[in-house]
């Protein structure tokens, strides 16, 4: 079976949104346009407690943008974003929702942060989405979202470790580039677990 995931098209990572991604609009319509060539279509969305400890206004004295050790793991701060219930959380409405079969949501234990659309970044839960694909028999998934450098990579990188053939649409992805070439490296890292680069 054919599936596509689509990571975290929302509005908070979209321009104008308090963790916008450079571009991240753009991603919408070739997402639209390559639904209908798939059997299954899986969205993830990020879905935070509005206390979440990722948020650097959960740490006095403390800026966007700086590592922190959360429950053992590094953390770096983010602005506030996607927060369950607000507008910034809900996927973007340009996007198909009619052809979505399921959203997987995550980062939703405000304790630890959760990048990938498969566990939380401890790898300590599921988010069920693994057990949902092997359930429908999926062998091979195709991904594209927001953002390349963080919930995209991870989440590929956790699909080739749970035996999925893994594809990534590199022209459905957009990154942060926090540091200048880390979108490069996140395709490096990808390309060599063993994720295919569609260009």
């Amino acid at each position: 079976m054919n599936t596509l995931i689509l990571v975290d098209l929302q509005y908070d990572f979209m321009p104008g949104g308090s963790l916008a991604v450079p571009e991240g609009d753009q991603v919408v319509p070739v997402a639209n346009e390559l639904m209908s060539d798939f059997d299954l279509v899986i969205a993830t969305q990020d879905w935070h407690p509005a206390d979440h400890l990722s948020f650097a206004s959960q740490h006095p004295n403390r800026e966007i943008g700086e590592l922190i050790d959360l429950a053992g793991l590094d953390q770096i701060l983010w602005p506030d974003h996607c927060v369950q219930g607000t507008r910034g959380a809900e996927l973007h409405s340009d996007l198909n929702q009619g052809q979505i079969d399921r959203v997987f949501p995550k980062g939703t234990d405000r304790k630890i942060d959760s990048y990938s659309g498969f566990y939380d970044n401890g790898h300590q839960k599921s988010t069920g989405l693994g057990e949902y694909l092997k359930e429908q028999g999926v062998q091979t998934v195709t991904v594209l979202g927001l953002a390349s450098d963080y919930c995209v990579k991870w989440t590929a990188l956790d699909a080739v470790k749970l035996g999925f053939q893994t594809r990534l649409i590199e022209r459905g992805c957009r990154g942060v580039n926090l540091s200048p070439g880390d979108v490069d490296r996140a395709s490096q890292e990808m390309q060599k677990a063993g994720v295919k680069i569609i260009e």
